[in-house]
C-alpha cells in the first residue's frame, strides 16, 4: 500500500505514481477538503496520478486564513502548481472547484503559456451565467446555517454541532465569498476540451447552465448528467468515476 505524498501543503497525492502518464488535479467544493478525493485512485486508470488540492482553512491547513477572493487564490495556485506541470495534466473541479480550475486554466494560459489537456467541471454553472441567487456569505449565523442546510452537502449532525460549526463558519463564509464576489471577464475560449458533469436534480446548476460551458472552448465539449442533487459527486460517485475513468483512459492512449 502506497503512502500518501504531499508535494507541498497545497497538493496531496493519495497514491504517488512518478511514472504516471497524466496528473489529474482535483479541486474541492466550498467547505470541502482534499480528502474527498482520497479513494479516487482505486477507480481511475493506474496511468493517472491523482493530485488533490487542499485550500487554506481546512484539514491540515485549518489554522491558515482562507481566501475570500478568487483572483489571489488562483495566483497562489499557479505558483505552487507550476513545478508539477512538467507532464500532461488535467483539472477536475466540483462547484467552487470548477470555477477555481477554470480561472486557473485561463491564468496559466495567459501568464505561463501552459494548458491542461482537459478541463472537467462539475456541478458549476458556466462562468458567464450570472448567479440568480442573492449572496449568503454575509448572512447572520442562523440564516447562513439554513442556507447550508438547503445545499444538502453538510451532514445534519455537523450542522447541529454548535462547537464544530463555530470552527467551520469562517472557512465556509470565505469559500462562499470566493464564489459570490467573482466577476466574469470575457476572454477568448480555451483550446482544451471541456467536459461538464451535472446532477439531474441540482437546483444550483441546471442543464442549460451547464451546457453554456460549450462557449468556453474552441475544442470539443461534452455534457454528462447523473442522478442526484448538487452533491451527486458523492451520491453517484461510482457512475461519475466510471465515466471519468473512460475519458482519462482515452487520453492516456493518445
Amino acid at each position: 500500500m502506497k503512502t500518501p505524498l504531499s508535494y507541498n501543503n497545497w497538493v496531496t497525492c493519495p497514491k504517488p505514481h512518478p511514472q504516471a502518464k497524466l496528473r489529474l488535479f482535483c479541486f474541492h467544493y466550498a467547505g470541502g477538503r482534499a480528502s474527498i478525493f482520497r479513494t479516487w485512485s482505486d477507480s481511475l486508470p493506474q496511468s493517472v496520478e491523482i493530485c488533490a488540492i487542499e485550500l487554506p482553512g481546512r484539514g491540515m491547513r485549518l489554522r491558515e486564513s482562507p481566501f475570500t477572493k478568487l483572483e489571489p487564490l488562483v495566483q497562489h495556485l499557479a505558483s505552487v502548481l507550476l513545478p508539477l506541470l512538467d507532464k500532461p495534466f488535467a483539472f477536475f473541479g466540483h462547484s467552487m472547484g470548477g470555477l477555481v480550475s477554470f480561472e486557473l486554466t485561463r491564468l496559466l494560459r495567459r501568464e505561463y503559456g501552459v494548458s491542461p489537456v482537459h478541463l472537467f467541471v462539475s456541478g458549476q454553472r458556466a462562468p458567464q451565467v450570472p448567479d440568480p441567487e442573492p449572496p449568503i456569505h454575509t448572512l447572520p449565523e442562523s440564516d447562513f446555517l439554513e442556507e447550508l442546510r438547503r445545499f444538502n452537502g453538510t451532514p445534519e449532525a455537523v450542522l447541529e454541532n454548535a462547537e464544530l460549526m463555530q470552527l467551520l463558519f469562517p472557512t465556509l463564509r470565505a469559500d462562499f465569498a470566493v464564489l459570490e464576489t467573482y466577476a466574469y471577464t470575457p476572454e477568448i475560449p480555451l483550446d482544451c476540451p471541456i467536459t461538464a458533469f451535472g446532477g439531474l436534480q441540482d437546483p444550483e446548476a441546471n442543464c442549460d447552465e451547464l451546457e453554456a460551458w460549450r462557449e468556453q472552448t474552441n475544442a470539443f465539449f461534452v455534457l454528462e448528467m447523473f442522478p442526484g442533487d448538487h452533491f451527486f459527486l458523492h451520491s453517484a460517485e461510482p457512475l461519475l468515476l466510471q465515466c471519468l475513468s473512460q475519458k482519462l483512459h482515452q487520453m492516456c492512449q493518445i
